[in-house]
């Protein structure tokens, strides 16, 4: 869906005084500024949509960006980063007062092109970034198991209270946990703050396998780009920095538009399950105690387990996904 920015020029003056007071936003805040101070035209000599690329990473999204829509010469474009604007006093005045609240979008940066005949393409690009030495998994989306629920509902796919409930006791959501009921589960050796996936409800369980399976694409779009409710910008691209870079002007990144990963995920992979044993922390498996990871395409499914957010639940990104698809 086409953004149509709001006071576009008061955004820039927000940003410039908001711009890398975030460690977190360092990422699209630098290809924000870049783009910014870019000097135009900018002329295509070929249409390339090689989708790992080595340069610098501001320049390489607009000419990425700009092949996809068929713009031959970029005459002008302007960069919002939405991290900064989100956590500006000023910017979340500006954005109130219009309307819009940029607290809960899935875009990190809102980037408006401008072709010869002044025709304006103003798309959103959710941003991912790895600073280690090799690539690892990237979050996508991060919510509760009936937060989840909700966003399939919500968007016309039905999930009924025994899926839901099974969700729970994979998240380990209070009273749905084998420590509250221990009867259940005499003698156990694993973790008793959560159901692993193989042990929820099995009528909740092969609901989600045909969800998942029937309904992939579906949900990886949901994922992508409708994370929240009301979002005004659903990103259209994806930009990712796939690991350390000392240098910007020679930065590995990723790019690809959400059609073409939404795509590329389903020709990878299905939904599947992959064994694994818990070998860190509390309560680590025996010996010979394997568990069952639920994926589909690039996107990792699992239990939060922070500190913080124990019975959240976690949506990743396949680490070097883009090296395999």
């Amino acid at each position: 869906m086409a953004l149509t920015p709001i006071d576009n020029t008061h955004a820039l003056q927000i940003q410039a005084g908001t711009l890398g007071r975030k460690a977190g936003h360092i990422f699209e805040d630098s290809i924000a500024k870049t783009i910014n101070e870019c000097i135009f035209p900018i002329h295509l000599s070929e249409s390339n949509l090689k989708h790992v690329l080595v340069g610098d990473p501001s320049i390489l999204l607009l000419r990425y960006i700009a092949a996809d829509l068929h713009i031959k010469i970029i005459q002008s474009a302007t960069a919002i980063s939405t991290g900064s604007l989100a956590t500006s006093e000023e910017g979340k005045k500006w954005l109130s007062v219009n309307g819009v609240s940029l607290s809960r979008c899935k875009s990190d940066l809102v980037i408006t092109l401008t072709d010869t005949n002044d025709k304006k393409f103003t798309v959103g690009v959710s941003s991912k970034q790895c600073n280690n030495k090799n690539p690892t998994n990237a979050q996508l989306y991060f919510t509760t198991a009936r937060g989840f629920s909700s966003l399939l509902q919500s968007n016309g796919i039905p999930v009924s209270s025994t899926a839901v409930d099974a969700l729970r006791q994979f998240c380990g959501d209070s009273g749905f946990r084998p420590l509250d009921n221990l009867e259940q589960y005499p003698n156990r050796r694993v973790d008793p703050r959560r159901c692993f996936w193989e042990e929820i409800n099995p009528t909740g369980r092969a609901e989600w396998e045909d969800l998942f399976s029937r309904k992939q694409d579906e949900i990886s779009y949901l994922l992508f780009q409708k994370a929240y409710m009301n979002d005004p910008f659903i990103p259209e691209y994806l930009i990712h920095k796939t690991k350390f870079s000392i240098n910007w002007e020679q930065t590995e990144v990723a790019i690809y538009s959400i059609k073409e990963l939404v795509d590329l995920s389903a020709k990878y992979n299905s939904f599947s399950t992959e064994e694994y044993s818990v070998k860190k922390g509390s309560y680590k498996d025996p010996e010979g105690i394997k568990h069952l990871a639920p994926r589909f395409g690039i996107i990792q499914m699992q239990r939060g387990g922070q500190q913080q957010h124990p019975d959240q639940l976690q949506f990743n990104l396949k680490a070097g996904y883009f090296y395999k698809i």
